[in-house]
């Protein structure tokens, strides 16, 4: 077991949609000591080619909850016309609205002092999901 008195934040992103990586997506994140507490910005970083966001800010001692905000509609709207690509039987711009459902996602977890925890999103323009990784 770890003695840090703090813990440590890593994301990725797999577009689900396209089959890769989604590089350029801001992340910001916040952190909060305390379910009552507020909420408090330590800064953010953005997605490489590769997906992922490996220079997050470390969350500070005290911190009980984390917050990670990703900025997805830039990156989709940059991407629309490789979307429309990659989905061939799915067009960007559906019916009901914007090629994109949920221009944010927030995630927001518990963490504990001196583990770490990745938290993978996987991403499409119109849902998505995450999971604790390793």
């Amino acid at each position: 077991m770890s003695t840090s008195t703090t813990a440590s934040v890593s994301t990725h992103i797999l577009d689900t949609s396209a089959g890769r990586p989604a590089g350029g997506v801001a992340v910001r994140l916040s952190v909060r000591g305390g379910r009552d507490a507020d909420w408090r910005p330590l800064g953010g970083s953005a997605t490489d080619a590769d997906g992922r966001c490996k220079d997050l800010p470390a969350p500070p001692e005290g911190t009980t909850h984390v917050r990670l905000d990703f900025a997805v509609e830039a990156y989709f709207s940059q991407s629309e016309k490789k979307q429309a690509d990659a989905q061939q039987d799915a067009p960007a711009n559906r019916d009901s609205g914007p090629g994109v459902f949920f221009p944010e996602v927030a995630v927001t977890f518990a963490v504990v002092p001196g583990e770490h925890y990745h938290v993978p999103l996987l991403l499409n323009p119109f849902g998505y999901s995450v999971y604790r990784g390793s």
